[in-house]
């Protein structure tokens, strides 16, 4: 319904929708009113090839025949026609696409021999020999058009099933025992909803040409059924006497290809881009992001010594009906050689804050207020150029999915060769003996015969190590690990957080790491922020918040660390989740989970105070926290 609603709400599409909902009702209503149009006696020959006027709008045809009262008429024998194709087309196109691109094999294999067969094969002379065999027949016709047309579709659908089919979801919904019916209905053909809908208004206007074609040569519609067609074929007949007679057919078909093609687009533009906000709120969302920036603009450079200063920084993503904002009011700071966790659950801002620092924010997000200063130069101000200079070259970054960021058609040391040759400028020989160092420096044993493998053809762990290697080809100032760590076993994982620390003391290479793990924190981190609902609620060096924790959510988040709790106890967990962006409360976002929790926490919004040099809080009652 959201789909809808956000389809709706742009005025190309509802001009769309509206005129076809007009046709549709009069190719019902029309033969009913006026049964007599389809009569041999229908026409007046002393009233012939007249003009527009009172008496006829539209003015008459050859016979005498009222050419608005046909044109209305023929309505439902061409849009009959147009929906016999289009059902025939879906119902073996989308079943053949979803089974192909789903299944594989063999399946895919003699799906994609018969798409290719047909292909082949000229679909005009196939519809006129149909035709031949069951004359004016527009079932027999457009049923032959819609199998003709159906492969087009069905490689569509096929590949836009084959990425969806290796998401986790769909692997997840397999493990737990679901039919393949049940999950190429409700996990795989919503997904691709959009792009079938686009298509099926595309086809539909392709539908209604043919149609109009065959109906133009006598091969469809027996005399004296009118057909938009039928009708420009008989204007053609007295073109140079009385050419008016083309013009409402030939408008009327124009009109509804046209609308027919403009919904496929709008449908598309609404499927990858939520325009759901009114004009005037995006209009006021730019402006307040120009004087933003220019806010921005007047901040000062950080001082000596810190490589990165993220200072305030808000971010938003534009929805349903005004921005919604994830991140808010985030400040911490990176120094040389240094390395520094944030922790928080998931939905607590954490990822798409180092997408900020990166400019790789997702969708529709931006960065609307604050500011990240790297290098001398505020990149929430930067130019895509500058960032691309940035990015490989002085900042890596390490996603928490390996695999999804090494390419599967290229080997492993082509990747990271590919990363040397465009960050530093390397030869190709020079780039091989590079990558086969880098290699080394991640603890493979062997790197010459990791280098030639596939992503596929290594494990997770090594993929992680890959992936750092490739994010340390440009030798980068400062590295950003998103969950470097995430799905790993114990031992992989001790083996990653020694080549961060091994990093940061050859290189002098700063790490800024996302984690979850309390674990990861206390054996490699110096510094430790600590986010919930997109706020930092704490920051101080890693020994003080371990020691005294001084906001209730850092406090819950280490009783239930699972390396923490005594053996054979029951592990504590935080009640309740995470509020989503556009719901936050107006005081403490922990309030609603807190056991210290009084009136006053959720009266107003909690300022960061420092109690302690250097240990910050955003919590009025830190007084019950502080332990004797």
């Amino acid at each position: 319904m959201s789909f809808l609603r956000r389809l709706l709400r742009r005025p190309l599409a509802l001009a769309c929708c509206a005129y076809l909902a007009i046709v549709t009702a009069v190719a019902i209503v029309a033969p009913i009113v006026m049964p007599s149009v389809n009569s041999q006696d229908a026409g007046d020959l002393f009233a012939a090839n007249q003009l527009p006027s009172w008496s006829h709008l539209l003015g008459t045809d050859t016979l005498g025949r009222d050419v608005l009262s046909r044109l209305l008429v023929g309505d439902r024998v061409t849009l009959i026609g147009v929906v016999e194709a289009l059902v025939v087309l879906l119902v073996l196109a989308v079943p053949l696409g979803l089974a192909a691109g789903y299944l594989g094999g063999w399946t895919d294999r003699v799906v994609t021999w018969l798409a290719d067969l047909t292909f082949s094969l000229p679909a005009v002379v196939i519809i006129i020999v149909v035709l031949s065999v069951f004359p004016a027949s527009m079932l027999a016709g457009m049923v032959t058009f819609g199998v003709i047309a159906a492969p087009g579709l069905m490689r569509i659908v096929r590949s836009a099933t084959l990425p969806i089919r290796e998401e986790l979801y769909v692997k997840a919904a397999e493990a737990s025992g679901l039919s393949r019916t049940y999950i190429l209905t409700r996990h795989i053909l919503p997904r691709i909803a959009g792009v079938v809908i686009v298509q099926a208004s595309l086809l539909a206007a392709v539908a209604l040409g043919v149609q109009t074609g065959l109906a133009f040569l006598k091969l469809l519609v027996a005399a004296p059924a009118p057909s938009w067609g039928g009708m420009v074929a008989d204007g053609t007949s007295v073109l140079l006497l009385h050419p008016w007679l083309i013009v409402p057919p030939g408008a009327a078909i124009a009109i509804t290809m046209l609308a027919l093609s403009l919904l496929g687009d709008t449908v598309r533009d609404a499927t990858v881009e939520n325009w759901s906000a009114p004009v005037a709120t995006r209009a006021a969302t730019k402006a307040r992001a120009k004087a933003e920036a220019q806010a921005r603009a007047e901040t000062a450079p950080p001082a000596e010594g810190r490589l990165l200063d993220v200072r305030q920084l808000s971010i938003s993503f534009l929805g349903r009906e005004r921005d919604v904002r994830v991140v808010e009011d985030v400040t911490f700071d990176v120094a040389a050689g240094e390395i520094v966790g944030i922790v928080g659950e998931s939905g607590c801002g954490k990822s798409v804050t180092t997408a900020a620092i990166v400019g790789l924010l997702p969708g529709s997000g931006r960065i609307d207020g604050g500011s990240i200063w790297f290098g001398g130069k505020d990149l929430s101000r930067a130019s895509e150029a500058d960032l691309r200079a940035l990015r490989g070259r002085k900042i890596g970054f390490v996603s928490q999915e390996p695999m999804v960021s090494l390419d599967p058609v290229y080997r492993v040391g082509a990747q990271i060769a590919e990363a040397l040759r465009q960050h530093r400028g390397l030869s190709r020989p020079a780039a091989r003996a590079r990558t086969l160092e880098l290699l080394r420096d991640m603890h493979f044993t062997d790197p010459g015969a990791v280098a030639v493998r596939y992503p596929h053809e290594i494990s997770g762990g090594m993929a992680q190590r890959v992936a750092i290697a490739r994010a340390l080809a440009g030798e980068p100032e400062l590295l950003i690990a998103d969950e470097p760590t995430t799905a790993l076993d114990v031992t992989v994982q001790a083996e990653i957080l020694e080549l961060l620390r091994e990093l940061r003391t050859t290189r002098q290479m700063a790490v800024l790491i996302v984690t979850h793990d309390w674990g990861v924190v206390a054996d490699l981190c110096d510094r430790v922020v600590v986010m919930y609902a997109g706020q930092i609620v704490e920051r101080s060096d890693t020994q003080s918040v371990f020691d005294t924790p001084l906001h209730p959510y850092t406090e819950a988040l280490l009783a239930s660390n699972p390396h923490l709790a005594p053996e054979a106890a029951t592990l504590p967990v935080i009640p309740g989740t995470v509020p989503p962006p556009g719901s936050w409360p107006a005081g403490c976002r922990f309030s609603a989970r807190c056991r210290y929790a009084v009136p006053a926490c959720s009266a107003h919004a909690v300022p960061i105070d420092a109690p302690y040099q250097a240990h910050e809080t955003r919590c009025i009652r830190v007084d019950q926290l502080i332990k004797p």
